[in-house]
């Protein structure tokens, strides 16, 4: 169940019927879950607690019909592949994936290969293609070392993405966790009023960070009174990431793209996230609401939101980052890895509120 199922409510703007980044229409989430053995890690062999989550800003030909977006990074101890020529044009041309660490290089591999099924002209008759791949580190539970994702778990991933997906130790999420609790994917949405449009924000993020005394629920801190609860990591170190992809369908520019982007470390604060040293903390924001041919004409007409009317969009942004950190954990279960560490789920029944 999500956080308002709990009676847990973020912020004043309603979710949407989904209450995640696939009420965006057009937006697909799709997830490749690898879980196989148990017991003591052996390198290269196992236990295996990993994936990838691949998200679609539409259901098209991304490469042929790119979207604004813009990258932000709030702390830089991260190895995303992408992300320079994302922030310098300002699209989207690929699926975004999300996977481990060591599996960024495989995953670059499954998504050329699956851009160049579908657009045979790159590197021949038109330009290179830039992939968008972002991770963290899941070897607390993984077998990371192992490398056990393949091009062919990427393509399958893109090719699964729909607009209703699970959320929690799925995916890119599945070897993950949070404030020393099992996280992993979570989702939330809102809809605001900008004069008289309606405009849906959504969030995705995959949640891999925090100590457990730090986590607060709205405002609450929480995470005090569950210290003495089985799972916590020893040594405790401050390293850890979180991915957040803010989606939304109102008409921005990627200028506007990254003022939004920024107010999602805002939802990560309000968790007890803090942009540690060890931790790699990057968002990615795009809008919908328009494409832009990859043969672009040499005037383009776009109509956008001016600056002044974005504050509700930055609310909605902090909403939904934080409420999709909470939904990360709600949704994650139990989950038992390598030297059999077990990542507990969050023992909702027993928080203070």
């Amino acid at each position: 169940m999500k956080a308002p199922e709990y009676g847990i409510h973020i912020g004043d703007f309603p979710p949407g019927t989904r209450n995640s980044i696939g009420d965006i229409l057009g937006v697909c989430v799709g997830h490749v879950t690898l879980k196989r053995g148990d017991g003591a890690l052996i390198p290269g062999e196992g236990p295996v607690r990993t994936g990838v989550t691949a998200i679609l800003p539409h259901k098209g030909n991304v490469f042929r019909e790119k979207v604004c977006a813009q990258g932000f990074v709030m702390n830089g101890f991260a190895k995303p592949c992408g992300l320079v020529q994302l922030q310098e044009l300002g699209v989207i041309e690929t699926p975004v994936i999300l996977t481990n660490t060591l599996a960024v290089g495989v995953a670059f591999e499954g998504v050329i290969q699956y851009m160049l099924e579908q657009n045979p002209d790159i590197g021949i008759s038109t330009g290179s293609v830039n992939p968008v791949i972002l991770e963290c580190n899941d070897s607390y539970l993984n077998d990371i070392q192992g490398r056990h994702i393949t091009p062919s778990h990427v393509r399958e991933a893109i090719h699964c993405a729909g607009e209703d997906f699970e959320e929690g130790a799925v995916g890119a999420g599945t070897g993950m966790t949070a404030f020393e609790f099992k996280g992993g994917i979570g989702s939330a949405s809102r809809l605001v009023s900008v004069g008289d449009r309606e405009l849906m924000v959504g969030a995705l993020v995959l949640s891999n960070f925090g100590k457990r005394e730090d986590f607060l629920l709205k405002g609450i801190p929480v995470g005090k009174t569950l210290l003495e609860y089985p799972g916590r990591h020893s040594p405790q170190k401050d390293q850890g990431s979180i991915i957040m992809i803010v989606a939304t369908d109102a008409p921005l520019t990627s200028l506007s793209l990254r003022r939004v982007a920024r107010r999602a470390v805002m939802g990560l604060a309000r968790t007890g996230g803090y942009a540690a040293h060890g931790s790699g903390d990057i968002v990615l924001s795009f809008s919908t609401a328009h494409t832009l041919t990859h043969d672009s004409p040499l005037l383009m007409d776009m109509k956008v939101l001016p600056d002044a009317v974005l504050s509700p969009l930055f609310k909605a942004t902090a909403d939904s980052v934080e409420e999709a950190i909470l939904n990360s954990l709600l949704q994650a279960h139990t989950t038992r890895g390598r030297d059999n560490r077990i990542s507990y789920a969050l023992p909702i029944d027993d928080l203070t509120l």
